[in-house]
C-alpha cells in the first residue's frame, strides 16, 4: 500500500482525537481520546519506518515504546478518575476542582 493512505488514516484518527479532547466533559472520553491520538501516532511511525527503510524495525521499537507508555498514562489516568468518582460521585471534568484553594 502507498504511503499516503496510512497517512490520511492516522490524520483521521487524530483528528477525532483532538475533537474527543476539545469537547467532551467526561474523563474517561478524555482518556479514550488521548489513546486515540498515541494510536495515531504510533500509526505514523509505523508508515514512515516500513516507507524510508522496510528491513528496519525502527518504527515498530518505538510503536512499542508508546504502547507501554499510554498502558500506564490509562492504568494511572484510570485509577486518578476512579478515586476522583468515589469522593466526588462524578466524572465531570467541570466538576474536577480539588486543586483549587
Amino acid at each position: 500500500m502507498q504511503l499516503q493512505y496510512f497517512l490520511i488514516l492516522a490524520a483521521a484518527l487524530f483528528c477525532v482525537g483532538i475533537y474527543g479532547l476539545v469537547t467532551s466533559r467526561n474523563a474517561i472520553r478524555v482518556l479514550m481520546s488521548i489513546e486515540l491520538l498515541l494510536n495515531s501516532v504510533n500509526l505514523n511511525l509505523m508508515a514512515f519506518s516500513n516507507y524510508l527503510d522496510p528491513q528496519s524495525i525502527r518504527g515498530q521499537v518505538f510503536a512499542v515504546f508508546v504502547i507501554s507508555i499510554a498502558a500506564a498514562e490509562a492504568a494511572v489516568g484510570l485509577a486518578i478518575v476512579l478515586t476522583i468518582y468515589r469522593n466526588r460521585d462524578t466524572v465531570d471534568m467541570e466538576q474536577f476542582n480539588l486543586l483549587k484553594w
